[in-house]
């Protein structure tokens, strides 16, 4: 059986943009990724509400934001409710990437897009599958699995499998490496055979990638060059993907003693820095043979970096003396602390800065890929300052205001049937978090009691005032004494005076409002790119398709010239459906070409007659194909409800039909239904006599059951013995 395929690009589509692709399969439809850009552009988010609520499942095939950015956002503020599916390190190092991302904005910005409560609540829906673990959808994804296989990239990264009905065979393929890693394997190009259908992500179709020897040498010669001038190296990198490979590599070369490395400090800095390699220790089972012997063998887990200092400021960094490595994210130079120490280290020639990776076009790590260093740039430095002054004394005002009026709200709604005064009184004295219990509690029916309210469990919490020495406790003596602040600028933090406040109040949040400058900018440091993506490079990419041999192939995520080096290359090998798509385009790979969606209308589903067969039901259809009833194109609710299908069957009146016999019967299992009515039979000849002789039962040529004998009682039970066998439509 054949399935109705339709594929729709709302990302990710003739150009570099994230992946996020609708895939329908006869009436389930799949999302392929939930990717943003670093800009967070809301155009890809109007097309994505649109089909938020129609999507089944998601799939999703690597960790970072360029494949999940726009998950959060989806599940909290789109309303995104179906299954999400990826594997367990995706799930893990996913949650450490919008975490950071989410503070990395938060940091600098009133970022409001979602929230870590928005993160939560996606990942919250990510059922963790295992490598190779496939999974059957219900409902109307009846019929199809998915499976995870392992695509190399990233830890936990995918190459999706998805199985319909039939032979179709389906693989999405965003990213992925071939080749082995010092912390991963490479991915299974051998069961990605013959699929009909393939979804490739071709950015590096184009693509000469360096040897690894030379393009590790390179970066080593960097960081020694750099280090022994006097100078610090930033390494630009992710979160909890590439940023593995980095460590891993980076810290074995600092257990060299050869090396001379050990002299100088090697640092990870993100908000979730401890987290990520926490993470990365209890993965082990997921990353290269290497390391897993080398993990069972000796029992030394590769990820016990010992040479990797973590930091989670800018602060910390800058107090680390002499020359340092740092890999800080994100990639793109954007946000994070990447950026912040771009800005603090690019106008010193002593300097290098690394980029590992291509960011999408317009970002400022891909201007300097593109353009080089040693120039001026103007940037907007945006950052969060503390309120001082007026600002400081109108906000906590503010404040105050809307304390004092919770406080009369919850007061004014303390119910005045019971004795409200003892109760007003209780609520001062506890709170209104203390439990109110009643003592000496009857049963009085009905009728209210009088009796006052008590707390439960009274805890007064006294601030202690003094040490244990008898001093004052001064808390502007424990701040710290410098802060660097987003001009790369180390400074001295004057005590600020204490807000007038109650003495119990407590605030939540350090007042601060954030600025936005333009700011010029001298590139003096040494800007090199060193390529550490971990993708297949172009002729690997297309030795990859000429292996798998697709009937039909999908050209994603990538620019004019790697799609025309794919299609040229896929019409070389003879591969006739080649799919280039643009932006919001939609694709009918269905295999078949005439084949068609027709809608049955409800007069002619109630008017079938059904027939159980066993554990299904069958019933005879005769209907004529005609056009869909217009829908009124003014009515909202009804404009994302109307569907592609433009056909629909309409019963056919007085049709007749001769019945059709449908089962396979045995005749073994005939005689023993013969047997439970009391009548014997036996097998002579090839047929089953039954009744002394007078009737037999035996099977043609054309594989019909024929009955022949005496018409007697006897002859029409077994008539309908052999009729019950049978679903009669």
């Amino acid at each position: 059986m054949t399935s109705i395929i339709k594929f729709h690009c709302l990302s990710g589509a003739g150009d570099e943009s994230p992946p996020c692709y609708v895939l329908q399969i006869d009436e389930f439809k799949f999302l392929l990724d939930c990717g943003w850009d670093e800009n967070f552009d809301m155009e890809f988010i109007r097309e994505l509400k649109r089909h938020v609520n129609t999507i089944d499942a998601v799939l999703i095939s690597h960790s970072d934001p360029l494949h999940l950015g726009a998950l959060p956002y989806a599940v909290g503020k789109l309303g995104l409710s179906c299954p999400i599916y990826a594997t367990l390190p995706v799930y893990k190092m996913g949650q450490m990437f919008m975490y950071d991302l989410y503070q990395a904005h938060r940091n600098v910005s009133d970022f409001e897009l979602f929230t870590l409560d928005d993160v939560d609540a996606a990942f919250d829906r990510i059922v963790q599958l295992k490598y190779n673990q496939s999974v059957d959808m219900k409902g109307k994804g009846l019929g199809l699995r998915i499976t995870p296989l392992p695509a190399g990239h990233s830890l936990g990264g995918t190459v999706w499998r998805i199985a319909a009905p039939g032979e179709e065979d389906i693989v999405y393929a965003p990213d992925f490496n071939h080749k082995k890693e010092r912390h991963l394997n490479g991915c299974e190009i051998e069961k990605l055979m013959r699929p009909s259908l393939m979804l490739l992500g071709a950015m590096n179709a184009d693509y000469v990638q360096p040897r690894r020897r030379l393009r590790d040498e390179k970066l080593m010669t960097t960081i020694l060059t750099t280090l022994r001038g006097g100078g610090c190296v930033l390494v630009c990198t992710d979160t909890a993907g590439r940023v593995l490979e980095l460590a891993h590599m980076l810290d074995q070369l600092w257990r060299n003693k050869d090396s001379g490395l050990v002299a100088y400090s090697l640092l990870l800095l993100s908000n979730v820095s401890y987290n990520v390699v926490e993470f990365a220790k209890s993965q082990i089972e997921w990353m290269s043979d290497k390391l897993t012997r080398a993990f069972e063998g000796a029992r030394s887990n590769p990820f016990a970096l010992r040479h990797l200092q973590l930091c989670h400021s800018v602060g910390e960094v800058s107090r680390t003396p002499g020359p340092k490595v740092v890999l800080a994210s994100f990639p793109d130079l954007e946000a994070g602390f990447a950026r912040d120490l771009f800005l603090l280290w690019a106008p010193n020639p002593q300097n290098s800065i690394v980029l590992t990776a291509r960011s999408s076009p317009g970002t400022l790590a891909r201007d300097l890929i593109e353009k080089g260093g040693d120039r001026t740039i103007e940037l907007m430095v945006r950052r969060r300052l503390r309120l001082e002054g007026p600002e400081l004394e109108e906000f906590m005002q503010q404040q105050r205001a809307k304390l004092n009026s919770t406080v009369k709200e919850e007061t004014a709604g303390i119910s005045s049937d019971s004795d409200s005064d003892g109760e007003l009184e209780m609520w001062v004295v506890t709170g209104k978090h203390d439990i109110p219990v009643r003592h000496d509690v009857r049963a009085t029916g009905c009728f209210k009691s009088n009796k006052r309210h008590h707390a439960m469990y009274p805890f007064h919490e006294e601030r202690t005032r003094a040490d244990d020495y008898g001093e004052i406790i001064k808390p502007e003596d424990y701040r710290l004494a410098e802060i660097v602040d987003a001009e790369g600028e180390i400074r001295d933090v004057p005590p600020a005076p204490p807000p007038k406040q109650e003495p119990d109040e407590e605030m939540i949040e350090i007042p601060s409002k954030c600025v936005e400058s333009p700011r010029l900018v001298q590139i003096k440091a040494n800007v090199q790119y060193i390529e550490l993506e971990g993708r297949c490079d172009g002729e690997s990419l297309l030795r990859v398709v000429t292996q798998a041999k697709p009937r039909a192939i999908v050209g994603l995520r990538a620019n004019k010239n790697a799609l025309m080096t794919l299609k040229k290359h896929c019409e070389a090998e003879g591969i006739e459906k080649i799919y280039i798509p643009g932006p919001g385009d939609v694709i009918d790979a269905t295999t078949e070409s005439h084949i068609y969606q027709v809608k049955l209308t409800d007069s002619l589903m109630s008017g079938l007659a059904w027939r159980t067969a066993g554990d299904t039901e069958l019933a005879w259809l005769s209907a004529v194909v005609t056009p869909r009833a217009h829908q009124r194109e003014n009515d909202s609710s009804m404009e994302e409800d109307v569907s592609e299908v433009s056909l629909c069957l309409e019963a056919c009146p007085g049709a007749a039909h001769a019945a059709s016999f449908i089962n396979s019967v045995r005749l073994s299992e005939l005689r023993a239904a013969l047997a439970r009515l009391g009548l014997n039979a036996e097998f002579s000849g090839g047929a089953l006599e039954c009744c002394n002789g007078t009737l037999a039962i035996r099977r043609l040529e054309n594989g019909r059951i024929a009955l022949e004998g005496v018409l007697s009682e006897e002859y029409y039970k077994v008539r309908e013995l052999l009729y019950d066998q049978f679903a009669i439509v």
